[in-house]
C-alpha cells in the first residue's frame, strides 16, 4: 500500500495501531508519520516505531491521505480548526474517539469530507485488535476497503450504522480493561491456591484466549459452549453457580451502561 497514513495524537491507542500494522510488510514505515505534543512521546514513537514523528499538526496534515485524529474528544475542535486548511483535497479523515459523529467532523471542517467514525482497541499492538467501523456517504466502496485493510493490519473489523456507534466502547473498545482484571483475579484465585504467580497469569490468560478463539472459530453459542464445560454435580457447575448468585452477569451489563453513558457524555 503506497498511501501515506499520518496520526496527529501518539498516544496509547495511537502506538498500537502503528506497531501493529508495522508488523506486517503491508505499510512502509517511511509511509507513516505521527504528531504528539510532548517532545517525550516524539522520542517515544520515534524509538518504538522508527517514523517519522512531529509536534507540529500541520505538517503531519500536509503528509497524509489517510489522516487519524487520535486525540481526546475535547480536542478534536481545536485541532481540525488548526489543520482545515493543510489538509490534501482528497483526504480520509478517521476519528478513533468516543462520542465524536459523523456530523461533528463534518462541521467542524466546514465542508463535506471523506470521514470514518471508528472505534478500535488497543489488542491492535498483538495483530488481535477488534475494531468498528462507520463511514460516510462521501467516500466510495473501495476507498472503504482500503482503510478496512489498514485496519486488517492489525484488528478485526465489523461497519456499524452510526446509531449504535456509542454502544461500541462498551462491548470492544473498552471491554480488553474488563478482561485484563478477570485474568487477573483467576490469576489471584490460583495464587490463593498455591500455584506461582507468572505461571497463574499464563493459565488464566491462555485459558481466556482459547475460550474467545472457540466461540470464533466453532460458531457454537457461548451458553452451549458453557454448558459443555459443567458436569453434572461438577466444580465448574458450582463456580457458576456462585457466579450468579454474585450478579456476574449483571455487574458487567451495569458496567456496560455506565461506560455508554459515559461516551454520550463526552461531546
Amino acid at each position: 500500500m503506497n498511501r501515506k497514513i499520518g496520526f496527529i495524537g501518539a498516544g496509547k491507542m495511537a502506538q498500537a495501531m502503528i506497531e501493529g500494522m508495522l508488523k506486517t510488510d503491508q505499510i512502509a514505515r517511511e509511509n507513516v508519520m505521527a504528531s504528539a505534543i510532548s517532545e517525550e512521546t516524539i522520542d517515544k514513537i520515534k524509538t518504538a516505531c522508527q517514523i517519522a514523528a512531529t509536534t507540529n499538526n500541520k505538517e503531519v496534515a500536509r503528509f497524509a491521505d489517510i489522516l487519524f485524529l487520535a486525540v481526546k474528544p475535547d480536542l478534536h475542535s481545536k485541532v481540525i480548526a488548526e489543520i482545515r486548511n493543510e489538509i490534501n483535497p482528497d483526504v480520509i479523515i478517521i476519528t478513533i474517539a468516543a462520542g465524536i459523529t459523523l456530523a461533528d467532523i463534518e462541521r467542524e471542517f466546514g465542508f463535506r469530507i471523506k470521514t470514518i467514525r471508528t472505534m478500535p482497541n488497543t489488542p491492535a499492538l498483538v495483530g488481535e485488535g477488534m475494531s468498528a467501523i462507520c463511514p460516510n456517504d462521501v467516500l466510495s466502496e473501495n476507498e472503504i476497503v482500503e482503510v478496512e485493510q489498514i485496519f486488517h493490519t492489525f484488528s478485526k473489523t465489523e461497519r456499524i450504522v452510526e446509531k449504535l456507534m456509542d454502544g461500541i466502547p462498551s462491548i470492544s473498545g473498552s471491554s480488553p480493561a474488563y478482561v485484563y482484571m478477570f485474568i487477573e483475579a483467576l490469576a489471584d484465585g490460583g495464587v490463593l491456591q498455591g500455584i506461582p504467580r507468572d505461571k497463574a497469569y499464563r493459565l488464566a490468560a491462555q485459558s481466556v484466549l482459547g475460550a474467545a478463539k472457540m466461540v470464533l472459530e466453532t460458531g457454537i453459542h457461548p451458553g452451549v459452549l458453557k454448558d459443555n464445560v459443567c458436569t453434572p454435580g461438577g466444580a465448574t457447575i458450582e463456580a457458576v453457580s456462585t457466579l450468579e448468585k454474585m450478579q456476574f452477569r449483571g455487574s458487567i451489563l451495569e458496567a456496560m451502561e455506565s461506560c455508554t453513558k459515559k461516551v454520550k457524555s463526552l461531546t
